[in-house]
């Protein structure tokens, strides 16, 4: 007699029912239905289980797949070709504008503006008068010194008589008392006042040269009264109005006007130490203004100070500009652009192709379509392109914007 598993036992008394023990064909049904329940579940469970072996089978297959089309992909690379250069390199740098006259005038004579001429932006010549001054009190000066003058020449006239009066009498009493009919008393004291007169004239003389000199001083304080353009210009500021008290001190004097060549301006640049002895006077220059797009000025390098600053290594320079149209201003700042002669020839290299890692500088060369990586020797460096003067020849084509992983050897081609 068949032995039943104590599992079935359980399956078989859960699907039995009290009072259904004595029926063997409801008895049979349950154990099929049984059946077919456990085998409906291995089923499930195993269908479960193969697809997600498949599903893990078919990842895995996938990530060798990319890693190896990474691994065997030829990067699309774009490429330009390098060229020598052996003329003048464009130095280019930063430049201010200033006038190349510029003068501030004070008051030289103590008043008040009578009269103002001109204003800020004034376009004036040398001479024009730009204000008036009204000085009493200088002006009464000049007359007192002028009549004191008056005076003084009044006093040598009548000098120069007593002068020709003593003179007279000491010749006639010389003559007498030869003649023993005058005392010797009587000559000395004519030859005395004859000197005495002339001492007069000399005085008389002198007092006239001083009080001469000190009209002329008054004359010119006067003329002062006129505030004259020093040179051709334009009026940059004005501090001054009609009615304006003013002082005339050397330490503490009023300022009036400044004023401002402007027809020349010199554009100020400092020259880094690696371009210093390519400079010389006389050199042409060319400047642009990055708000004038399109306009070039041309000018030439006038002086310099002939030593550099010890913090900075720089050079101090002057540009000349011609300004005559007046379309530049002082205080713009500009772009100066110096020709100098290069010592040898060099590649010029496009920014995008450098290479910077713990190696340096490098770039990656497309040669039979691979990339080979070629250490640089920089020359110079403007931000656009840099000068090469040794790793590259002219020629080669070079790697824009190269791929991080890229090294040398690897296949690329260039699209």
């Amino acid at each position: 007699m068949n032995q039943i598993s104590k599992p079935q036992e359980a399956a078989d008394g859960a699907l039995s029912q009290p009072g259904d023990a004595d029926d063997p064909t409801l008895h049979r049904q349950r154990r099929r239905a049984a059946s077919r329940l456990g085998v409906a579940t291995a089923v499930a469970l195993g269908l479960a289980v193969g697809w997600g072996a498949w599903t893990h089978i078919a990842r895995s297959e996938g990530a060798r797949e990319a890693l190896l089309t990474r691994q065997t992909a030829v990067p699309l690379v774009r490429t330009v070709e390098v060229k020598t250069e052996a003329g003048p390199r464009t130095v280019d740098l930063a430049g201010t504008m200033q006038a190349f006259d510029s003068a501030t005038l004070y008051a030289r004579a103590t008043g008040y503006i009578a009269q103002r001429n001109v204003d800020i932006g004034s376009q004036v010549h040398r001479g024009d008068v730009l204000a008036i001054i009204a000085a009493p009190d200088l002006d009464q000066q000049l007359a007192q010194a002028r009549a004191q003058l008056g005076q003084i020449q009044a006093a040598l006239l009548q000098a120069q008589a007593n002068r020709s009066l003593a003179a007279v009498n000491n010749r006639r009493t010389s003559r007498l008392v030869g003649e023993g009919w005058n005392s010797l008393q009587q000559g000395d004291t004519d030859r005395t006042t004859f000197a005495t007169q002339s001492a007069g004239v000399t005085v008389a003389q002198a007092n006239i040269v001083a009080q001469q000199a000190q009209v002329n001083r008054l004359i010119e304080l006067t003329g002062f009264e006129r505030v004259i353009a020093p040179f051709d210009g334009v009026i940059t500021s004005r501090q001054v109005d009609v009615g304006t008290l003013l002082t005339a001190d050397q330490a503490s004097g009023t300022p009036l006007f400044s004023i401002a060549r402007t027809n020349v301006l010199r554009v100020q640049v400092y020259v880094p130490q690696e371009y210093f002895f390519g400079l010389k006077d006389g050199q042409d220059a060319t400047v642009t203004v990055p708000q004038l797009p399109g306009r070039v000025f041309h000018g030439t390098v006038a002086r310099n100070a002939g030593a550099l600053a010890t913090d900075t290594r720089t050079l101090l320079a002057e540009v000349d500009v011609d300004n005559a149209d007046h379309t530049l201003s002082p205080g713009l700042y500009g772009v100066v652009h110096l020709q100098q002669k290069r010592d040898r020839p060099v590649v010029l290299v496009p920014s995008e192709a450098i290479i910077f890692n713990q190696n340096g500088l490098s770039a990656a060369v497309l040669a039979d379509g691979r990339a080979v990586i070629r250490h640089l020797t920089v020359q110079d460096d403007d931000g656009a392109q840099v000068e090469v003067s040794d790793g590259l020849r002219s020629g080669d084509r070079v790697i824009l914007n190269p791929p991080v992983n890229l090294a040398s050897g690897m296949r690329v081609r260039a699209g």
